[in-house]
């Protein structure tokens, strides 16, 4: 039976932005990167606002494999709803849309703090053909997730990487029994709070690190 990643619409966008993210981690494409602001020796360390601003432009995305696991985890557990942190040029929103669409059932709420970014997420959403199912949330995360309602089945956090614990710890009252977290990048050493947290047996979670590119831990919420 066909799915949605196979229709030839899904996979030539897909295609597309995986080889404009490659060109650019490969420096085939110069990365449009300013330096960081007077004082910081870091964009880690500069504002949410002004580090969404300065990679406007930078895919920063999960690979291939992390998209069909993604994929994979939302056709099983067939989330009525799934929240996205970072959706950047909207690649893991794609794999989550096409989940869901096939699943027949759920919504993906995805959020954004680059108004370009929200943008070119949108047409490309478009343009795959998934865009029904998905509503990008502009703005920061931690205030435009407030209103999203429970139960969450699906937590995918992708955004800047010191800002994961306090968006699972915002989205944790609204989490379904055995809810999924994957948190994509976990060898990037501003993930060691969140992985200190969500290893924790204490915290509410079973925890495991799943080999795709730069690690992605998936997690199930059991409660506490």
């Amino acid at each position: 039976m066909a799915h949605s990643l196979m229709t030839r619409q899904t996979d030539a966008v897909l295609r597309r932005l995986h080889a404009a993210a490659d060109d650019q981690e490969s420096g085939r494409v110069p990365v449009p990167l300013p330096p960081p602001p007077d004082g910081l020796t870091s964009w880690h360390d500069a504002p949410a606002a002004a580090h969404a601003d300065a990679f406007q432009d930078i895919y920063i995305p999960i690979s291939a494999d992390a998209g069909r696991l993604l994929y994979a985890l939302a056709r099983a557990i067939r989330p009525q709803t799934v929240v996205e942190f970072g959706t950047s040029f909207g690649i893991s929103t794609i794999y989550l849309a096409a989940a869901v669409a096939d699943n027949g059932t759920g919504r993906v709420y995805t959020t954004e703090l680059s108004a370009k970014k929200v943008a070119a997420a949108q047409a490309n959403l478009e343009d795959a053909g998934v865009a029904k199912p998905v509503t990008i949330l502009e703005g920061d995360a931690l205030q435009t997730l407030t209103d999203v309602a429970g139960p969450v089945g699906l937590v995918l956090l992708d955004g800047w990487k010191d800002l994961c614990l306090p968006v699972l710890r915002l989205l944790e009252p609204k989490l379904a029994p055995g809810a999924l977290i994957a948190a994509d990048d976990i060898a990037h050493a501003g993930m060691a709070p969140y992985l200190d947290f969500i290893r924790n047996p204490a915290s509410g979670y079973v925890s495991v690190a799943f080999p795709v590119e730069d690690g992605m831990e998936i997690s199930s919420w059991t409660g506490r």
